[in-house]
């Protein structure tokens, strides 16, 4: 779920299991009975506090742990302040475009791999291909 903000930044997280400096876009699974759109309204407000509106659906991509099928989506916040839940996101940013291409080149975050649904959101919003991407 990439989310943005009213002036156009991109919000990424770390959870508590990744290395320090990976960071990516949000997500979530499913809930029986809710839509694709109301579950990443619901899995944005869970994890950063976000209200979101204007979702859409990008594309999907298969995955292999759970066995689970990634859905790209991206979102609108009119918010900017965020609430991290600490059980599922250890830390989160905006960032413009000139923040993150210049947090990658100082090693400051990593970005997630090229072929991952995540990255080929990012690069959608971003422009074009990011420096140092991993290939996985």
């Amino acid at each position: 779920m990439l989310v943005t903000d009213p002036d156009d930044r991109i919000l990424l997280a770390r959870g508590p299991q990744w290395p320090a400096d990976r960071r990516s876009i949000l997500a979530g699974f499913v809930e029986p009975g809710e839509s694709l759109e109301q579950a990443v309204a619901r899995e944005v407000h869970e994890e950063v506090g976000l209200h979101v509106r204007d979702v859409r659906y990008l594309g999907s991509q298969p995955w292999p742990l759970p066995r689970s099928l990634m859905l790209g989506f991206t979102a609108v916040t009119d918010e900017t302040a965020l609430r991290p839940d600490p059980e599922e996101i250890l830390d989160a940013s905006w960032y413009t475009r000139e923040e993150l291409r210049a947090a990658i080149e100082a090693d400051e975050i990593v970005a997630p791999g090229i072929l991952s649904i995540a990255a080929q959101l990012i690069m959608r919003w971003y422009g074009g291909e990011l420096p140092k991407m991993p290939p996985f």
